[in-house]
């Protein structure tokens, strides 16, 4: 069972962050935006079956979820705290196969693509993940570098203009004609 440390704010108003006292996956991302996609998923389809719950995100200690700014926080928290408790920490085999894993794009033998993804790793990802949220590269296509934001960082404003605006900064010192698309 998952004991709940904190409860936090995150910069979007529409996300609270569980801090957990012990990890529910082995450093693995799980990120729904519906109930649909959380199906065999125990934690998250609990999550989505409380009214409001839009999103769902969750690694190692922390479990994000976004609400649609229709329910007060205060009660919809209550309702939350319980799947949250009950959660079991993922086995290595389920933190392996799920289809909903936050995995990085394989396959791509551009080194540009390695040299964004470790600078994300250190100089972006600690940040959003501490802020509830986290960062999917989908590709790099030419000078078209596609990146879903996950979590709190899912809806929030900041993230899709000025964290977006930051990231694509960083990106150009790699290469100044890489583009990069929230999508």
């Amino acid at each position: 069972m998952a004991k709940i440390k904190e409860i936090e704010r995150t910069p979007n108003p529409d996300a609270m962050r569980f801090v957990l006292a012990e990890p529910l996956t082995n450093g693995t991302t799980r990120s729904f935006e519906s109930a649909a996609e959380a199906e065999g998923d125990e934690l998250a389809s609990a999550l989505f079956d409380v009214d409001n719950v839009i999103n769902v995100y969750y690694v190692d200690k922390y479990v994000t979820v976004t609400q649609d700014g229709k329910a007060v926080w205060s009660e919809l928290l209550r309702k939350l705290a319980p799947p949250i408790r009950e959660a079991q920490p993922l086995t290595m085999e389920e933190d392996d196969t799920d289809v909903h894993l936050s995995k990085e794009v394989q396959g791509s033998d551009d080194p540009r693509l390695q040299q964004i993804t470790q600078m994300l790793d250190e100089q972006v990802r600690p940040y959003l993940l501490a802020d509830g949220g986290g960062l999917k590269v989908l590709g790099l296509e030419e000078n078209r570098l596609k990146v879903h934001y996950q979590g709190a960082c899912g809806t929030c404003p900041t993230a899709t203009t000025g964290t977006l605006y930051a990231i694509e900064s960083m990106v150009k010192r790699i290469d100044p004609k890489i583009q990069v698309v929230s999508v």
